[in-house]
Formats: structure tokens, sequence, C-alpha cells
């Protein structure tokens, strides 16, 4: 019988460094606290291991991901180059992709950091529910990986 998805997404989690699981784990925490009817779709792909806050089941629908490697984890924005950013917080360069670095779990609750996930809630094409519960969905796991660990020195 396979793993429960609670169970898979700890032992994804486990194959971090260390620091990098604590903020990760932390911040899951805090955003599952303020989107508590968000589904969290988890990817454990090649580059990093994704959790995407959903407003619904679809990938699309995900207003913020953490994805994290070996050096630690991004706040991502799927739709992120259409988001104000009058702080100027986001980094990358690409068509819609955004992210910025979270050094703790802290920084979610920046005011200006809330300002960009708060835009990105809005910006999304389905609302996030009012209540219930989100569902905690194992997407896709890649079966090769990058190391999740730095090399020992």
């Amino acid at each position: 019988m396979p793993d429960s998805p609670a169970r898979q997404l700890a032992g994804f989690i486990a194959k971090l460094e260390p620091g990098v699981a604590k903020i990760l784990r932390a911040a899951r925490s805090a955003l599952r606290r303020q989107f508590p009817a968000a589904h969290e779709l988890v990817y454990d792909n090649y580059n990093f291991f994704v959790i995407g806050f959903s407003t619904t089941e679809r990938p699309a629908d995900a207003f913020v991901m953490l994805a994290a490697n070996a050096q630690g984890v991004n706040l991502n924005f799927y739709y992120g180059a259409a988001l104000p950013d009058p702080h100027q917080l986001l980094q990358g360069s690409g068509n819609q992709n955004r992210f910025l670095r979270l050094e703790s779990a802290a920084t979610l609750a920046r005011p200006e950091v809330q300002d960009l996930i708060q835009a990105a809630v809005h910006h999304s094409s389905s609302p996030l529910p009012a209540t219930g519960r989100g569902r905690l969905i194992i997407r896709a796991i890649a079966p090769k990986q990058r190391p999740r660990r730095l090399a020992p020195r």
C-alpha cells in the first residue's frame, strides 16, 4: 500500500539539507495557516522540490509556490511578472515567473511580501474558497533528481 500524501511529503522534505528543510516546514506552516482552503500541489522535480498553493486542484491556479533545493528556499510567483512590485523584491527575468529568496519563514510576514502574496491571490483566475480545507496532492515525482543536500567539503 502506498504511503499517504502527508507521509510522502515528510519523506521529500527529509531529503533536503536540514537548514533548508527547517525553513521550508516553517514557511509551509505559515502559508497553510494563512490559506487553509488552498490546495497544496507537491512536485518532487529534477531541480527543485515544490509545494504550490492553489485555488483549485489545477497547477495553473497556483498563486504562490515554495521551491527548495540544496541552496535554499524561494517563494515563487508563477504570474509574478504581472504583479505590482513597488519595492522591487522579485527576482527573475522570464516572461511570467518571479521569485524571492526566503532567508527564514519570517520573510513571509514582511508587509511588502504580504502585499505580493495578496496581489497573487487576487490575480488568480479562480477565487480562493472562503471556507473549507484544501487537499494535499502529490502531483509528480521525478525519477531522477539533483542532490537535495550539499556535497561534503
